[in-house]
């Protein structure tokens, strides 16, 4: 069995260190339940997702709708057939900095009422994040400092052992249109809940974000946790999922956490376009997780539940040149960039980001 990383209790949060075990917090209850209407093209499911009741500093009258200001208008769904690029795609690397029974989307303002989470890139991620507070941090774990985005996901159990992946995570940040020059910044702000806690087995593997499931070795295609992965030390256990990528303009979140983002629909030309109800095109995130834990998989389970319960929250705080230069530069581009903005296979490009991932000027 691989080691895992541990965790010490530092203020209520589980920091990092080296060796221990914590067990999975209870799955949070909320006062009332939003049931995902149907929206073209959203893969929007009919499951109960915990509606956002209470104020909180991005939603002062605490009804779920946290408006863009200023909003995007006057779009229609790219339809331009661009010059083939086979990729176009950056990475952010990030690597896990906390756990907390918190959801600063789902649950904000409202400590511990969460199942657990596995916290990356902004340091200071809790029940009472904003966008103002995420921007006042002192620091992020990704790679790049531009990058003071939240991102979190239900912790991983082996028993009563939480298990963390070990150094940065491969988060990537594609096009999910078939107008990969169409691709705009995420606004300041944006979030939303990819999948569902909540979703059965069968509504995750047709989630249209889902790419193969749980995968470990030479298994693949697991909608949940496999009972069992070779014991080798090579071996993890590792998950991909991709979010919506079509934003409605308007709201930078919904009650739900999810309508006001939409999966691209293909065409009769089976290309991605967006619906005309989320016209604006953003980049698709990916996680791309590996945990280090291999062999008897028996005891193998999410704070939320069962494998088929994995999902993840986004919470955009992007320095705004430099993500506008990674986009511009990797997706509009047409580049498979790494976290540094560059494309090994075309090193003629360019990177954006310099050695210690600054903006170069």
């Amino acid at each position: 069995m691989l080691i895992a990383l541990a965790l010490t209790a530092v203020g209520g949060a589980v920091a990092l260190t080296g060796n221990a075990s914590a067990a999975p917090s209870s799955h949070g209850t909320a006062s009332a339940a939003h049931a995902v209407s149907a929206k073209q093209g959203s893969q929007a499911m009919p499951m109960n997702m915990p509606v956002s009741t209470k104020t909180s500093g991005d939603d002062p009258d605490g009804d779920g709708y946290i408006m863009a200001d200023p909003p995007v208008t006057g779009v229609t769904p790219s339809t331009y057939d661009p010059p083939h690029a086979y990729f176009h795609e950056f990475q952010a690397k990030c690597a896990p900095s906390h756990t907390l029974p918190d959801d600063p989307i789902v649950f904000p303002g409202q400590p511990g009422k969460s199942h657990d989470h596995t916290f990356m890139g902004n340091v200071s991620t809790n029940a009472d994040s904003t966008t103002a507070s995420l921007d006042a941090a002192s620091g992020t774990t990704c790679n790049a400092p531009g990058d003071k985005s939240a991102y979190w996901m239900p912790s991983l159990f082996n028993g009563d052992q939480k298990i963390l992946p070990i150094g940065p995570q491969t988060i990537y940040y594609k096009s999910g249109v078939n107008d990969y020059t169409s691709v705009r910044p995420f606004p300041k702000g944006l979030r939303f809940v990819v999948g569902n806690p909540m979703q059965t087995e069968d509504q995750f593997k047709n989630l249209k974000g889902t790419v193969e499931g749980w995968e470990c070795g030479d298994s693949y295609g697991n909608f949940d946790i496999p009972v069992s992965c070779p014991n080798t030390p090579d071996v993890q256990l590792n998950i991909r999922l991709q979010a919506p990528s079509c934003w409605d303009g308007i709201h930078l979140d919904t009650p739900d956490h999810q309508s006001h983002m939409a999966y691209p629909i293909a065409t009769g030309d089976n290309e991605n376009v967006c619906p005309a109800d989320h016209p604006v095109a953003l980049p698709m995130i990916e996680f791309k997780m590996a945990f280090p834990v291999n062999g008897d998989m028996s005891q193998v389970h999410l704070s939320s539940g069962a494998g088929f319960s994995f999902h993840y929250d986004f919470f955009a705080d992007w320095d705004d040149a430099t993500l506008s230069a990674m986009v511009t530069h990797c997706i509009n581009g047409g580049l498979q960039c790494d976290d540094h903005g560059y494309d090994q296979s075309q090193p003629d490009k360019g990177a954006v980001l310099d050695s210690n991932y600054e903006l170069i000027q």
